[in-house]
């Protein structure tokens, strides 16, 4: 056996109340001592884990009454209860064969697991009242192939992990507590989807935010821009004045400049004619 054993991963092939028909369907036409070996023959078929259907037949119903009371109860103990109940009351049953002490046990670890997936070694032989942890582990396993729970042994840490649990039968009047329990849960989920709501309305208003920001952004460099190209063009045509502007004042322009320097080149020129006489 390995460390770690991973048992029962393929889902439930066929439901358990399927096997149960048939009895019931006995117990519907049977009286007396063959209504009694019906019951006996359901609670130790290895294929019949819920008794609900078989304990509303009105043949059944009736032994509740009558000398043959602990035959309803010990189907009453199957359909409900557990192991320990059973060995806290013993005479209140009738005698369990092996079969049925075997499947009472692992009615009691699905009854575990509905209530916990990780299961404790120490519990689970203490609600069996086992003391050897090998017989323990045997039963797990014969639980998990008879294919109402699925899950893992953990050895070294001594633990069951439940992957999957059959459901077991409702209790009578239980049935007020599983509607406030779903109320609750409802009530929970409509609290998350009213915290969710609000957070979305949150969301969006921020990102109506931002959107305007960046909007209120870019036209603000769109209009810095513009500001920042006048002020440039401004600059330039001051510049072109400044140029032009001493030319119109009197002074000496570029091209005057030019011309001067022609009008006064070669001033001998003009004295190379003249003839000095005594």
């Amino acid at each position: 056996m390995t460390q770690d054993m991973l048992l029962g991963n393929e889902e439930p092939s066929k439901s358990k109340e399927t096997f149960l028909e048939k009895f019931c369907v006995l117990a519907k036409s049977a009286e007396g001592v063959a209504l009694l070996d019906v019951i006996r023959q359901a609670l130790e078929a290895p294929n019949v884990f819920v008794f609900g259907e078989l304990l509303a037949e009105p043949s059944v119903s009736q032994l509740k009454d009558g000398p043959n009371v602990k035959h309803f109860e010990t189907l009453n103990l199957f359909a409900y209860g557990t192991y320990k109940e059973f060995r806290a009351q013993p005479e209140k049953y009738i005698e369990l064969s092996p079969a049925m002490q075997k499947k009472l046990q692992h009615l009691t670890i699905v009854s575990l697991a509905i209530k916990a997936k990780s299961i404790p070694y120490d519990l689970l032989l203490s609600e069996l009242e086992i003391d050897n942890v090998r017989h323990l582990e045997d039963i797990i396993i014969e639980a998990i192939y008879a294919d109402i729970i699925h899950g893992k042994l953990f050895q070294n840490t001594r633990i069951l992990e439940v992957e999957y649990a059959q459901g077991r039968d409702i209790p009578p009047g239980y049935t007020g507590q599983i509607v406030e329990t779903l109320q609750a849960w409802v009530n929970s989920c409509d609290s998350v989807s009213n915290c969710i709501e609000m957070q979305i309305k949150y969301a969006n208003a921020e990102k109506s935010k931002r959107l305007l920001n960046k909007e209120r952004v870019e036209q603000d460099l769109i209009n810095l821009k513009k500001v920042l190209k006048s002020q440039t063009s401004d600059s330039d045509e001051s510049m072109q004045i400044d140029t032009h502007g001493p030319g119109t004042s009197g002074g000496l322009g570029q091209s005057e400049l030019r011309k001067k320097p022609s009008k006064l080149r070669n001033p001998r020129s003009a004295a190379v004619g003249l003839k000095f006489s005594k």
